[in-house]
């Protein structure tokens, strides 16, 4: 009789886990992906809004900057304008829910502030 070697590697049942758990992973990661790079977008808006001198003009800027950008989050009227010194200084901060499964939800908390 030949000798019987244990075979190493996954069952089905187990590729078909690995399989789910990645693709599972993929629809999250296809989700949050977007949410950054709206978070880069609105950075950039806030570092051109800060260009203004008034508060208003300071947020008819980034409204303008969000337009272009498709920027649907956030709008002007949720900046803090303040200044540090002779500069002008806008911060932000807002949220992303991300709905995972049932009750459960990825919060994604940004915030931020002009260069």
């Amino acid at each position: 009789m030949a000798l019987k070697r244990r075979q190493k590697g996954l069952t089905f049942i187990g590729l078909l886990i690995v399989g789910i758990l990645l693709a599972y992973s993929g629809v999250i990661l296809a989700q949050v992906v977007p949410t950054y790079i709206e978070y880069l977008a609105v950075q950039k808006a806030v570092d051109k809004a800060a260009a203004g001198t008034t508060v208003s003009e300071v947020r008819t800027i980034f409204d303008k900057a969000a337009q272009i950008d498709d920027i649907r989050t956030i709008s002007g009227k949720d900046l803090t304008v303040g200044k540090e010194g002779d500069r002008v200084v806008v911060s932000y901060a807002y949220q992303r829910e991300i709905p995972l499964f049932g009750p459960a939800h990825l919060v994604m908390k940004y915030e931020g502030r002009s260069k």
